[in-house]
């Protein structure tokens, strides 16, 4: 039996998705002017809220939205949503975009409310660190064609969106992506880890990724509960095609090893040791966060 998925919430009203109604001149439907987030949850319990709601009202601030100006209790809203769906296994998409204005223009308009909208979609039952279940991801490899402002979590989707379909259609599950130095910078949905001699490498923060809240609490588990060695530099698509291993980050994956780059073997072409304790210590401690 799958778990409801049918109540959204929208300014200020819990209601059936099928009577939830935006205005066409929402500046996140005709400029993609917004900020989103994605926050997983197991039975009613939530993975990294506070981190998720920090980056958002970052996010908004970046873009010139006021965040203190929204007139909204975010835990008590995405509770109710998970309980009026189901407390299954649920991501909670939560929206906000700059509002409706009467007419389209570029200029950010003034005196408009916020359109706030969340919904509760099914994610998959939590990871576990056995390598027997874990599925084994494909990626290709591509430049990075994306704007310059990928640490903003914005709605503007496009570029992630059209390098993701390339991996779909080279028959992959995502695209690695590296900049003109051709250093590292993160997948089209995902952030990237590799793994060299039981040392954990991504990427530094920079504007060229996304500031994952999975990455995050990642780095922060192995920093106080494993003995590996954890760093974040730049990363040359030469050491990512040498790797022992390398991972995929993000709230509603948690930690995906990848086996095959380009069609050709990630280390020995099986999922790590590294990933199985990675893995292990990321579900004993992620509720913390």
């Amino acid at each position: 039996m799958s778990t409801r998925t049918d109540i959204v919430y929208l300014n200020g009203e819990f209601l059936p998705m099928e009577q939830a109604k935006l205005s066409p001149m929402d500046r996140g439907f005709l400029f993609g002017d917004g900020i989103y987030e994605v926050i997983p949850s197991y039975s009613g319990q939530l993975v990294g809220f506070n981190g998720h709601m920090q980056r958002m009202q970052e996010g908004l601030t970046a873009i010139g939205i006021d965040f203190s100006a929204i007139s909204l209790n975010w835990f008590e809203m995405v509770k109710r949503l998970i309980e009026e769906n189901g407390r299954g296994n649920l991501g909670i998409y939560v929206h906000v975009s700059r509002g409706a204005d009467v007419k389209r223009f570029h200029a950010f308009p003034v005196n408009i409310q916020p359109t706030v909208f969340a919904f509760a979609f099914e994610i998959p039952p939590e990871p576990v660190a056995d390598k027997t279940k874990a599925k084994q991801f494909s990626v290709q490899t591509e430049q990075d064609t994306r704007w310059r402002h990928c640490d903003i979590k914005s709605t503007s989707l496009l570029g992630n969106v059209m390098h993701f379909q390339h991996g779909q259609e080279a028959g992959v599950d995502e695209t690695l992506l590296y900049n003109e130095q051709q250093e590292l910078t993160e997948a089209s949905a995902c952030n990237v880890f590799v793994v060299k001699a039981k040392t954990v490498i991504t990427p530094p923060l920079d504007k060229q990724l996304l500031p994952g809240i999975t990455r995050h609490i990642l780095l922060d588990i192995l920093r106080k509960h494993s003995t590996l060695t954890v760093e974040e530099r730049a990363i040359s698509m030469n050491e990512v095609r040498s790797a022992d291993e390398v991972w995929l980050t993000s709230s509603s994956k948690e930690i995906v090893p990848v086996t095959k780059i380009d069609a050709l073997p990630v280390g020995d072409g099986q999922i790590g040791d590294i990933w199985q304790q990675a893995q292990a210590l990321f579900t004993q401690y992620k509720y913390e966060y």
